[in-house]
């Protein structure tokens, strides 16, 4: 975990794109909404691979929306609860699962299609929220942050060097 976080400090301070970043933490949040081992987890997670994003921002951001799933697990579950029992689909979700395969992917759970659901829905506002933050923090906070008298006696452990050597790059 100390790797990942070194290479997000180096895409913080360093010169990686905004964009990429951005994208890594909102890759995160749909992985993290999603049950792990789910077939969507998975097959999100490959395709994931497929796209330009900040791969250490992603498993940041997924560890620490499972680390608080037990908050957000109720709501998760009422929107699944809620989209799983809306009368005009429930003649295609009964269609999808009497296809072969589908029923596998589990769809049917509330904690899966509500994660799915919630993902979806909160990627671009959760991508552009982080644009900003990422912007905000390059433009004001980084160099704060480089020249306080905390990092300088931090920079003075050895396993903690890293810390020093990402804001330096």
């Amino acid at each position: 975990m100390l790797n990942v976080l070194a290479k997000l400090f180096l895409a913080f301070n360093g010169n990686v794109k905004k964009s990429q970043v951005a994208a890594g933490f909102a890759w995160g949040i749909l992985l993290g909404l999603i049950p792990a081992g789910n077939f969507f987890f998975i097959v999100l997670l490959l395709v994931s691979f497929f796209f330009r994003h900040n791969h250490s921002s992603k498993i940041f951001a997924l560890a620490i929306v499972k680390l608080l799933s037990p908050l957000i697990v109720y709501p998760i579950h009422s929107l699944g609860w809620d989209i799983l029992h809306i009368a005009a689909l429930t003649p295609f979700f009964t269609k999808l699962y009497n296809m072969p395969f589908v029923p596998f992917t589990n769809f049917n759970n509330t904690l899966v299609m509500g994660g799915l659901a919630a993902g979806i829905a909160l990627w671009i506002p959760f991508f552009f929220i982080f644009f900003g933050l990422i912007t905000l923090y390059r433009n004001h906070v980084s160099e704060k942050i480089r020249n306080s008298k905390l990092l300088k006696q931090i920079a003075r452990f050895p396993l903690l060097s890293f810390i020093d050597k990402a804001l330096k790059r």
